[in-house]
């Protein structure tokens, strides 16, 4: 955008908070709930999406400098690795494992490598959406 639009800026930055918190809930929410790696991914790449359609590509580039296709690539890695993970314990391809663990803060808490392989997930959704859209708008 080449209007200064101070309001548009100001808002964005209290929306992207509200949309990033929302998208974590989502993954976070997924194991037990309806969410998840795809829904979350999507919800967090929507705000990146914001802040690059509210701000110029540099600015936004300065403050998050991350290259989204290494980030799609090691979620893609994080996935495969958590279904290949189960193999080498001779379990099948992405059969998934739990455990009720005591955590100093959180106390009796479940965890499961089913997060990891949501966590690939949601960063693959996020690196390819932000990529394709990075690339549409490089085009116009």
């Amino acid at each position: 955008m080449k209007i200064n639009d101070v309001i548009l800026k100001t808002v964005t930055r209290i929306v992207v908070f509200i949309i990033l918190t929302f998208g974590v809930e989502l993954f976070l929410s997924g194991h037990n709930n309806p969410g998840g790696g795809f829904i979350g991914g999507l919800v967090l790449s929507s705000a990146f999406v914001l802040l690059y359609l509210v701000n110029d590509i540099e600015t936004v580039r300065k403050g998050i400098p991350f290259d989204f296709k290494k980030i799609a690539a090691i979620g893609v890695f994080l996935a495969v690795g958590s279904g290949v993970g189960s193999v080498l314990f001779g379990e099948n391809f992405l059969t998934q494992a739990f455990g009720h663990f005591d955590l100093p803060i959180f106390g009796v808490t479940e965890l499961s490598t089913v997060v990891l392989f949501e966590a690939g997930v949601a960063l693959t959704v996020v690196g390819v959406v932000v990529t394709i859209i990075l690339t549409i708008s490089e085009d116009v």
